[in-house]
Order: structure tokens, then C-alpha cells, then sequence
């Protein structure tokens, strides 16, 4: 089953679409002599099993509308800045652009997941000039902005990787280890927005 239906050829092109307007917003903010808002970026279209998956853990029928319009992350980006400040700067500068409007916002940073996890996920509803579900020749679809520093782009790579391996010895003492890791590098990460701060303050 395709669960993306006759949509499907879309997602790539608005994912590259997307990925093109933040390396707009990214070179405006260095020709402005400002720091880069982001290290790098990552974009994945969700494998039609994983939608098909999701769209049945949430009671969803298995259809477009339900992967594209209720689920909403069909399409994800990852941006993995440098610093904490820069996070944000990208959040703002996404709720100022006129391409998306943001319809949805969960700061894992400020409130990380019990288990260690620091992440700011946007959704945003991004104007594109393809056919959509309702019908419309030039319709709306929803993108996924996940907004992470390095560390926590490193960490949650490795949580990632742990949660997929079972039958693993010690469980429950990894688990507590990946908390206390993910304590340190938040830390870390504040430390060294502190640092970026005192050398900016003596220039």
C-alpha cells in the first residue's frame, strides 16, 4: 500500500524546497555579519511503513489525508546548530518568514522529555504551488522542524540507536547513564553559550 497515494512525488520537492528557503535565511544572516544560524541541516521523507505505523498507533485511517494532514511529519527537518542562542534566532526568524506560518510548537530544551531528550520541534504550514488534499491546484502541506545543538542532535542519535536494540544486558543502568549524559552535555551546551557570550562582550 502507498499510504502517500498520488501526492507522494510532491514531498521531495517541497522537502529540497524548504531546505533551500532556510539556506536563504541562513546566508542573509552571515551577509548581515552574523553568525550562522546552523551548522548543518537533514531532511527525510517518513517511509511509507513508518506513516502506516504511526497513522494505526493514533487511530488514523490508512490514507493520504491522515498521513499528510493529521499526522503532519511526512516531511522532517533537523537543524543541528551550534548554540542554544542560535536555536532560537532560527525559531524567530521562522515566525517572521512569509512561506510557513508555524501551527504548532513543543520546546523540549527548556523542558526536556524525562528520559534526557532536548529538541524544539516546530510544525509549520508551508504554501506550495502542488495539488493538496483538498482539492486546491496549489495547496498547503505540513513540514516537521526539529531544531537541536550539536550535542543534543548526538545524544539523541545515540538514544535512537539503543531504543532499536533488543535483548539488551543492563537495560535499565543504560537508561540511567543516557539521562545522566544527556544532564551533562545540557550543561555543557549552556556553558558554552556563556563562553560565546564573554568573548562577545569584549570585542
Amino acid at each position: 500500500m502507498e499510504i502517500y497515494g498520488s501526492f507522494k512525488p510532491y514531498l521531495s520537492k517541497i522537502k529540497d524546497e524548504v531546505m533551500g528557503k532556510l539556506d536563504i535565511l541562513n546566508q542573509k544572516e552571515i551577509k548581515n555579519n552574523k553568525n550562522k544560524l546552523y551548522e548543518h541541516l537533514i531532511g527525510r521523507i517518513k517511509t511509507e511503513d513508518s506513516m502506516m505505523d504511526k497513522c494505526q498507533r493514533k487511530g488514523f485511517s490508512l490514507s493520504p489525508k491522515s498521513a499528510l494532514y493529521e499526522c503532519k511529519d511526512a516531511i522532517g527537518i533537523r537543524i543541528v546548530c551550534n548554540f542554544i542562542d542560535d536555536v532560537y534566532r532560527a525559531i524567530e526568524l521562522l515566525k517572521q518568514a512569509d512561506w510557513c506560518t508555524v501551527v504548532k510548537e513543543k520546546d523540549y530544551i527548556t523542558r526536556s522529555k524525562p528520559n534526557g531528550y532536548r529538541s524544539y520541534h516546530l510544525i509549520l504550514k508551508v504554501a506550495t504551488p502542488y495539488p493538496a488534499i483538498d482539492g486546491s491546484m496549489a495547496g498547503s502541506y505540513f513540514v516537521e522542524i526539529q531544531l537541536r545543538t550539536i550535542a543534543m542532535d548526538s545524544w539523541a542519535s545515540l538514544e535512537h540507536e539503543m531504543k532499536y536494540k533488543h535483548n539488551i544486558e543492563n537495560s535499565a543502568q543504560i537508561v540511567k547513564e543516557l539521562k545522566r549524559c544527556a544532564d551533562q552535555l545540557a550543561s555543557c551546551d549552556v556553558q558554552m553559550q556563556t563562553i560565546r557570550q564573554l568573548i562577545r562582550e569584549n570585542r
